[in-house]
């Protein structure tokens, strides 16, 4: 059987999206691959389908109990024999699964890189492993943004299986040097990169605002559609979450200070639908497989780029248009600083985290195409994107050319040797010891502009540094330079411009009464089977149902992400409800005529 006539009777799809066949092909060859695709890309199919070729088991490496729970859910509807293992189960059940890989009952087995660690060697080397998949390989790098230790020993690990397993890796987040280390740790040969586009994905800052207010005022406009907010303190978390609440807004809250039953009953609540919005930590979301949250929504500026892509990447992950939307203040900034502080990492660890953090604060403050900001980072080119805030900005331009200099001025006064926060006291002639230490005060720059908070002073140096007036130079206490293109603004050769509030609008596709009716039927059946409604069928497959409007068998199969297994299961429920409201369409077009 062929990989395509798989895609298309097991997962209901016309064709491969971009690097899926590539890594298949590379899987049956028998060649060590790296997958690097973006989150909603279809990493999993580049296993899945291999799984059901191969002869034997496909172990699955991936680092969340949520997380198996919800793929074999999935694979279970699609008629696929899959299990997994992991601290939820007692000795028996687990001894039982095992068995059940080693009869060949289970094509795909999932583990946690901990159950490997653990003793259960001797078990896996009983069973005829064919391939490995590790999900999330970019916690196997140091390098990575969330390296785990558990991760380090999976190379020898494989090593020791006596069937010579084929290794896929895959991630959605790994700069040029992540994805050199994978590839080095892991024995890998060969390198799939799709690309790290998301074209459903509209990108989104919003910054010299009131962020609980912007906040409010978009989840009112776009109400009923499920989203995650995040956040990068607890304390954050649980303000939101009553502010929200508290505006007759339906949001639950999971952080991992809450008690192990109640974050598993708030993630439930919003996995199956019955909360549209989660406000939560980092704690939340990897490997989370919810495929119609429509927007993810930063109230904290995050510790780096590589983060911030994955978490906003959970959005449209049904290839549906979605935003993913960072609402920046400098403050937040200040809390990563003092969270890379506290942390236990050695110097060279903290100062690739300041770096790092020093990248997303430019990110907030560019005003080039945000998309192709995140692509150059990850090492691509990329064109402007047409749909972020920066592409879509009509906000007229300010001449900030004045306050520019004076700020370039203060810096070169200053020999170019300190930070924006001591530039940012001067300008607005602050009395702390430290500028009159330094007599500092005695600048022609001091009090320059002593109108202007020292909040906004730091926030347009960071806009200075992000647009390259400016350079930050340095990792834990970065100095300012002046750049060429500073230089000729200093000169008088050079105007600068800032765009000035963006208001929260309803930008999210509506959603029709059919569908409405089909999500309702979806929710029902998710409730029998104990899944999430997104197992049963993507808002996406929902939507092409309605553009279809299939009436037999043949024409539901036509559906993108309807196979023979889901066919047979809800096939018939879903056509009798098209027909009735095809009837139902079909007499008021009657009445109307007379």
């Amino acid at each position: 059987m062929k990989p395509q006539t798989i895609l298309k009777s097991q997962f209901g799809y016309d064709s491969f999206r971009t690097g899926q066949e590539e890594a298949i092909n590379d899987v049956l060859n028998h060649q060590n691959v790296l997958a690097i695709m973006p989150t909603g890309g279809g990493k999993s199919l580049c296993y899945q389908i291999p799984a059901l070729m191969l002869d034997g088991v496909t172990l699955v490496v991936s680092p969340l109990i949520s997380l198996m729970k919800d793929q074999v859910d999935a694979l279970t509807e699609n008629g696929i024999a899959a299990t997994f293992i992991n601290s939820s189960l007692d000795y028996d059940e687990i001894n039982s699964r095992f068995n059940q890989a080693a009869n060949g009952e289970v094509k795909l087995l999932y583990v946690s890189p901990e159950r490997l660690d653990s003793g259960y060697l001797s078990r896996l080397a009983e069973l005829p492993i064919d391939l490995v998949a590790i999900d999330e390989a970019h916690c196997i790098s140091q390098w990575g943004h969330d390296f785990r230790p558990s991760y380090l020993n999976l190379a020898q690990t494989i090593q020791q299986l006596p069937s010579q397993p084929t290794i896929i890796a895959l991630t959605a987040t790994a700069t040029p040097i992540v994805a050199q280390d994978i590839m080095q740790r892991l024995g890998l040969q060969d390198e799939v990169k799709t690309g790290f586009s998301r074209p459903n994905l509209a990108f989104k800052v919003i910054k010299h605002q009131d962020n609980d207010k912007y906040l409010v005022d978009y989840l009112k406009q776009n109400a009923g559609q499920s989203g995650i907010v995040y956040a990068s303190t607890r304390k954050e978390v649980e303000h939101l979450t009553k502010l929200l609440n508290k505006k007759h807004i339906d949001a639950t809250m999971y952080h991992g200070g809450l008690p192990k039953d109640v974050r598993r009953e708030n993630q439930e609540d919003f996995l199956y639908d019955r909360v549209p919005v989660m406000v939560a930590t980092n704690a939340f979301g990897m490997g989370i497989d919810k495929s119609n949250v429509r927007f993810v929504i930063h109230a904290q500026v995050p510790g780096s780029i590589e983060s911030y892509y994955q978490e906003a990447g959970r959005a449209g992950r049904d290839g549906l248009p979605s935003e993913a939307i960072l609402l920046f203040r400098l403050s937040d900034v200040q809390i990563q600083h003092f969270l890379i502080d506290q942390s236990d990492r050695d110097d060279a660890g903290k100062q690739r985290e300041y770096d790092k953090l020093q990248a997303m604060s430019q990110y907030a403050n560019t005003q080039e195409c945000l998309q192709s900001y995140i692509l150059q980072y990850f090492g691509e080119k990329g064109e402007k994107c047409g749909r972020c805030s920066n592409c879509l900005d009509d906000r007229k331009e300010q001449d900030i050319t004045v306050d520019t200099q004076k700020v370039l001025s203060c810096v070169k006064r200053m020999n170019e040797n300190f930070g924006k926060i001591l530039v940012a006291q001067v300008l607005t002639g602050s009395s702390v010891a430290r500028v009159k230490q330094l007599h500092f005060n005695e600048l022609s720059t001091y009090g320059l502009m002593k109108q202007s908070s020292q909040k906004s002073v730091a926030e347009l140096i960071d806009f200075l540094t992000a647009a390259g007036y400016l350079l930050s130079v340095g990792g834990q206490y970065p100095v300012l330079k002046i750049s060429d293109l500073g230089v000729a603004v200093l000169k008088g050769e050079q105007k600068v411009y800032r765009k000035v509030a963006i208001k929260a609008t309803h930008v999210l596709p509506e959603n029709d009464g059919l569908f409405e009716r089909l999500r309702g039927l979806r929710r029902d059946f998710a409730k029998k089977q104990g899944v999430p409604p997104f197992v049963i069928f993507s808002d996406k497959t929902l939507h092409d149902m309605c553009a279809v409007m299939p009436q037999t068998d043949e024409e539901m199969l036509t559906v993108s992400g309807v196979g023979e297994s889901k066919l047979q299961k809800y096939g018939g429920a879903f056509l009798t409800e098209i027909k009735t409201a095809s009837e139902a369409h079909s007499d008021n077009d009657g009445v109307t005529a007379k």
